[in-house]
């Protein structure tokens, strides 16, 4: 039996699923012997891709799916209506234990509500977050969370994303001691609209956070904090700004190293955290590396245990956070 399973989604993304079969190429190399990838999507468009790119099929299998939810389309009527696509079939494996986490760069809308529906949320996370890595100043990465999924939040709900943020910096991308910051208006304490300074009230007295305060906009690519908090209407304006920088150095040729590291293709792309499996999102337009390090990423997450130290974090977070 494999020790590690990952399913794909094979037709999510603008060039899948060319591209997604040679990043599943180029990721063979780097997963132990005994990884099984499991590609989801249309068989005759897949298996001519499979031979092309001559892969292993003792490695590789392919769970054929009639149907293919579009970018385009409404998440939970398109996961109702097509449930022969890709991503409905790939959540019911990974509901039923057949697969050990799920990837795709298609709908992010519908991986996330086909995450919360499938294997739902971790008992006691209110809801579950997006994330996504910045660049800093210094080679090292920042976690920025929450970056659309969740545009209307309470309190609660950011204190949490700080502990998730903190689990996924600490056991993903091995920070020690993840520092966690708000993102505000000011770096004074008691800046803020009314959802920060609750929220900055229940961090401080959090026993799960390293908390050390505010944040500016001006410190998001700084090194002040490991984990940037915040609500995902102010988080997808930053990673969309973030994008738009880095498009318009493109354009003018402009050659930096530290702007090479803005490249989503380098990341793969971000957890969905605070479901009960692993589950990766990647970006719309991935390319092959792009792929490949969607699958490495995964496998990373799968491999560190942090669905399971989720839920041990939050086993008793009524009470030991909110008295």
């Amino acid at each position: 039996m494999p020790s590690l399973r990952i399913g794909i989604d094979a037709m999510g993304g603008d060039y899948a699923p060319q591209e997604c079969v040679h990043g599943v190429a180029l990721a063979l190399s780097e997963l132990p012997e005994q990884a099984q990838l499991v590609l989801f999507g249309q068989a005759p468009k897949i298996e001519p891709l499979l031979e092309q790119f001559q892969i292993d099929g003792r490695r590789v299998s392919l769970v054929h799916c009639e149907e293919v939810i579009t970018m385009a389309e409404a998440p939970t009527r398109a996961l109702q209506q097509k449930p022969k696509s890709s991503i409905a079939v790939g959540f019911q494996q990974l509901r039923e234990g057949t697969i050990d986490a799920f990837a795709g760069a298609g709908n992010t809308g519908a991986m996330l509500v086909g995450a919360m529906y499938s294997v739902r949320t971790i008992n006691g996370v209110l809801r579950p977050a997006l994330t996504t890595v910045v660049p800093r100043d210094n080679d090292h990465l920042g976690i920025l969370l929450d970056v659309g999924a969740n545009v209307d939040c309470r309190p609660e709900m950011l204190l949490q994303f700080g502990i998730l943020g903190s689990l996924y910096a600490r056991y993903v991308y091995h920070i020690e001691q993840p520092r966690v910051a708000l993102v505000s208006i000011g770096e004074e304490e008691g800046k803020g609209n009314q959802l920060v300074k609750e929220t900055a009230e229940l961090m401080r007295a959090s026993r799960q956070l390293h908390f050390i305060g505010n944040i500016e906009g001006r410190h998001i690519f700084s090194n002040l904090a490991d984990v940037m908090v915040c609500d995902g209407f102010v988080g997808n304006i930053i990673l969309k700004f973030g994008e738009s920088i880095y498009d318009m150095v493109k354009r003018r040729g402009i050659t930096d190293p530290y702007w090479d590291r803005f490249n989503y293709e380098n990341y793969g792309g971000t957890g969905i955290l605070g479901v009960n499996a692993p589950v990766v999102v990647a970006h719309g337009i991935s390319n092959a590396k792009a792929f490949r390090n969607m699958i490495l990423l995964t496998r990373d997450i799968v491999e560190s245990r942090l669905v399971e130290r989720f839920r041990e974090a939050f086993l008793n977070f009524q009470a030991a956070e909110l008295g």
